[in-house]
C-alpha cells in the first residue's frame, strides 16, 4: 500500500448517539458499581496467562519452577510446558499496553480485518504508516474536526477493507473511533464486523427514531460501527439532506475519530456528496485494476470541493 499522490485542495442527531456507551463504565460490575476484582491489563502478563488459559494452580507452580530453573521469562515457560501458546502470551501483552485486537475464536469471521486479526503484519505496518499520514493531514486537533470519507473510483478497489482496517488502526490508539457505513447502495461493514444491521444510518436520515443504531465492535473496545441499515431505494437524496451534514457535525464532537465507508463513483454522486459533508476525503485505487483516468476524473472533482483530499491510495493487496 503506498501513496503516489497528495494533493493539500482546500434536525439534530443527539437522540440517537446517547445510547453510546463509554468502554470505561463496562469495567463495572458488582454491587454498588465497585470496579471488577482487577482489569486484565492492570495484572501480571502470568496472572493474565492464567486467567485466559484456565490453569490451575498446579500448572501455575510447574510453569514457575521451569522459569526459576531456566531463568526464562513465564511466558516462555508457559509456552515451553505446552500451557500456551505465542498467541497466549501475545494477547496478555496486548492487555497490558491496552493494544487490542480479535481473539483467536473471531478471526475466523473477520479474515479481512488484518489489523484485528494480524497486527504485528507487514499488512498492518502499511496501515500504521497511513495512519501516521491522516494524524498529520486530518485528525490533527488543530484544524476544524472531521470526519474521513474513504472513496475509490469503482468497485472493487478496496474501499471497504481500507476503511475497516483504518478504524480498527485508529481505536487502537484508544481514542473512540466510529466506523460510519455510508454505503446505501451495497453495505458490507457488518458483514465484516459480523454485527446487525437492523436499523442504522438510513433509519436516522429517513427521520425513523431508532436507537442504540451505534454498535460496540467485539474484542476492540475503542471501535463503534454505525452501520447502514436497511437499504434505502434513494441513497443520493438521503446523504443530500440537512440531516446527514447535522449528523457528522455530531458524530466528530463525540468521538475522536470518524471514518466514512462511501458507494464507489461508478454509482453515482453519493462518494461526493459523503465527502463534502464529512470534510476531508482519502482516495483508494487498486494497483492493476483501477483505470487512470477514472481516477483522475475522482481526484480533479474533489480537489475542487469542499473536502480536503488527504491523498490518494494505491492498494496492492
Amino acid at each position: 500500500m503506498s501513496v503516489y499522490r497528495d494533493s493539500s485542495a482546500a434536525s439534530s442527531a443527539a437522540p440517537y448517539l446517547h445510547p453510546v456507551p463509554d468502554p470505561a463504565d463496562e469495567e463495572l460490575a458488582g454491587s454498588g458499581g465497585a470496579p471488577a476484582a482487577a482489569t486484565l491489563h492492570d495484572r501480571s502478563i502470568g496472572e493474565i496467562i492464567r486467567r485466559t488459559n484456565g490453569l490451575s494452580p498446579e500448572q501455575v507452580e510447574q510453569i514457575v519452577r521451569h522459569q526459576r530453573q531456566h531463568g526464562i521469562r513465564f511466558g516462555e515457560a508457559a509456552i515451553a510446558l505446552g500451557l500456551a501458546s505465542d498467541e497466549d502470551v501475545l494477547f496478555a501483552l496486548s492487555q497490558q499496553f491496552h493494544y487490542h485486537y480479535a481473539s483467536v475464536e473471531r478471526r475466523q469471521f473477520n479474515a479481512e480485518l488484518v489489523m484485528a486479526n494480524q497486527p504485528f503484519s507487514f499488512q498492518s505496518e502499511a496501515f500504521r504508516a497511513m495512519r501516521s499520514q491522516l494524524l498529520m493531514r486530518v485528525f490533527t486537533g488543530e484544524e476544524p474536526r472531521r470526519a474521513l470519507a474513504v472513496v475509490s473510483p469503482d468497485t472493487g478497489d478496496g474501499k471497504t477493507f481500507f476503511s475497516a482496517n483504518m478504524a480498527v488502526a485508529l481505536s487502537q490508539l484508544g481514542g473512540r473511533t466510529l466506523l460510519v457505513d455510508a454505503d446505501l447502495r451495497g453495505p458490507r461493514q457488518h458483514e465484516v464486523f459480523g454485527l446487525e444491521n437492523s436499523a442504522g444510518l438510513s433509519g436516522i436520515l429517513s427521520g425513523r427514531a431508532e436507537a442504540n443504531v451505534i454498535l460496540p465492535v467485539p474484542d476492540l473496545p475503542s471501535l463503534f460501527l454505525l452501520p447502514v441499515g436497511v437499504t434505502p431505494p434513494n441513497p443520493v437524496e438521503l446523504v443530500e439532506r440537512p440531516a446527514f451534514a447535522l449528523l457528522m457535525r455530531e458524530l466528530v464532537n463525540k468521538f475522536d475519530h470518524v471514518v466514512v465507508d462511501t458507494p464507489a463513483l461508478v454509482y453515482g454522486a453519493d462518494a461526493s456528496v459523503i465527502a463534502a459533508k464529512c470534510g476531508a476525503a482519502l482516495v483508494v485505487a487498486r494497483r492493476g485494476r483501477s483505470r487512470v483516468h477514472r481516477l483522475q476524473d475522482l481526484v480533479a472533482h474533489l480537489s475542487e470541493s469542499p473536502a480536503k483530499l488527504a491523498g490518494v491510495v494505491m492498494n496492492e493487496f
